[in-house]
């Protein structure tokens, strides 16, 4: 794999310059682990295998390089087996629409299987597609596609690889298969409702060739600690990882959710300039920084700063976090490195920041209205406002370009690309959430690294009260 990876670069210069054929395999537009890892495993496949020899097969991350430490668990696992980011190819680096316009290429689609509608002139280019989703889309004889409902993406493409009559499998991509079908099968936990059969099979087959691998408990422990590690992250990059606004007419306001320690955050150096400068290029007259971290036994333990440089602006907003009441946060004033930040325990660990929305929501619309110290910050039992509580992305009819609902400039919505929904149950596996329309893009609860910690938490408690079991690999 490394080897590959390391040409990959070089190769497709040589291709361009000489306008030979480019195989891009293309994940989505989230690349979380399973996207990049099912994208490099399978390119590298194709590459030792195809009937293409004169094309160059390029693994393409779907996202910004700039974006790409935000993905903290698969940045681990690259560190891991020693494969350097450098050799990777990522979206702003290679033109496929050019490509495509000039004749010379063909896309294989992993993890997802319809393109979003900036891309659909690519379509046309697509030869084969491997997804872990129910089809939306029907594809003609000539396009292969390989779709069913098992865990990881990733367990699809071991089939692929480990099917072919010649073995070519290296431990180094076992090793990257083996941690994602792991990691997006919640240890391969039935409790956790995401493993197959199929999952299972295939994650045993990598163990027997590949005996040396990590064990099932240790690497998806470290891929879970990974995701909320933070330490090696830009305070900018740490505000963007998770990140949600909501704007009013007024003001625009961010919340953060942070997995450090309230202290450990406000230490940051330069902190109050950093927070200035996010939010002054961003446009955000606030934020809001809501950390997440554990005590003994996996105990959350939740702490909030909200920072502003218009002190007007930062009481209010303070004052209506300290009155709500639906939810009571149960805030604990703190002491601050900064008059810009006021400090705060929260004594309510249950108020995720999807319980908190609705209160910042409620808080713009008085804002607009010129309201403030004694007015009732709580939402209404609107309509509008209940369809926010049921879905405070407030994907559907935003502007992209303001970052708010044209109709409705009070709705929330994502900045970052894999932004996702607090407390949310683990959910079955979505149609296609990452494309335009999908229909089940919004009547699905999506999933957080939050989620995640504290649903495999509970199945801890629930085995440790239970019966034990002879421990599996």
């Amino acid at each position: 794999m490394e080897s590959f990876l390391g040409g990959c670069g070089a190769a497709l210069q040589e291709h361009l310059r000489t306008n030979q054929k480019v195989h891009v395999v293309l994940g989505n537009e989230a690349c979380d682990l399973d996207s990049m890892v099912s994208a490099l495993a399978l390119a590298c496949f194709f590459a030792k295998t195809s009937w293409e020899a004169k094309a160059a097969f390029i693994p393409v991350l779907n996202i910004p390089r700039l974006d790409f430490p935000l993905r903290t668990e698969s940045t681990f696992l690259l560190k891991e087996q020693q494969i350097p980011e450098s050799s990777l190819v990522f979206r702003d680096e290679i033109d496929l629409h050019a490509l495509h316009q000039a004749g010379l290429l063909s896309l294989t689609l992993v993890d997802h299987h319809v393109l979003p509608s900036r891309d659909r002139a690519l379509e046309e280019a697509v030869t084969e597609v491997i997804d872990h989703r129910p089809l939306e889309l029907q594809r003609g004889p000539s396009c292969p596609v390989t779709a069913e409902l098992v865990g990881s993406c990733a367990t699809l493409v071991t089939e692929r690889i480990l099917q072919h009559p010649t073995q070519v499998l290296d431990r180094q991509t076992a090793a990257l298969l083996h941690g994602t079908i792991v990691l997006d099968c919640v240890n391969m936990a039935p409790e956790a409702g995401k493993v197959t059969p199929k999952d299972t099979h295939y994650v045993s087959l990598l163990e027997s060739k590949f005996p040396d691998l990590p064990s099932r408990s240790t690497i998806f422990e470290a891929l879970q600690k990974a995701k909320f590690d933070v330490s090696g992250l830009t305070t900018d990059q740490m505000l963007r990882k998770d990140l949600k606004t909501l704007s009013g007419k007024e003001a625009t306001i961010a919340i953060s959710a942070i997995y450090v320690s309230l202290q450990a955050f406000l230490s940051r150096p330069g902190l109050e300039q950093e927070l200035h400068t996010f939010c002054r290029r961003r446009g955000f007259a606030a934020l809001l920084a809501m950390t997440i971290s554990f005590k003994e036994r996996n105990v959350p333990f939740r702490q909030l700063a909200v920072y502003s440089p218009h002190a007007e602006l930062q009481a209010a907003v303070s004052q209506a976090l300290e009155r709500s009441s639906d939810p009571s946060l149960d805030l604990s004033p703190r002491e601050s490195p900064s008059p810009a930040i006021r400090a705060y325990d929260q004594g309510n660990a249950v108020a995720s920041r999807k319980k908190v929305l609705p209160v910042i929501q409620a808080f713009l619309s008085v804002w607009d209205r010129g309201g403030l110290a004694g007015t009732d910050m709580q939402p209404e039992a609107t309509d509008r406002d209940r369809k926010m509580r049921a879905d405070p992305s407030g994907a559907a009819g935003r502007d992209p370009e303001l970052g708010r609902d044209p109709k409705d400039p009070a709705k929330s919505h994502h900045l970052g690309d894999d932004l996702v929904d607090d407390d949310a149950p683990l959910p079955p596996t979505p149609m296609n959430s990452l494309v335009d329309e999908c229909p089940l893009d919004r009547g699905l609860p999506k999933l957080s690294a939050e989620a995640v910690f504290e649903r495999f938490n509970r199945i801890a408690v629930v085995r440790s009260s239970t019966e034990e079991s002879p421990e599996k690999k």
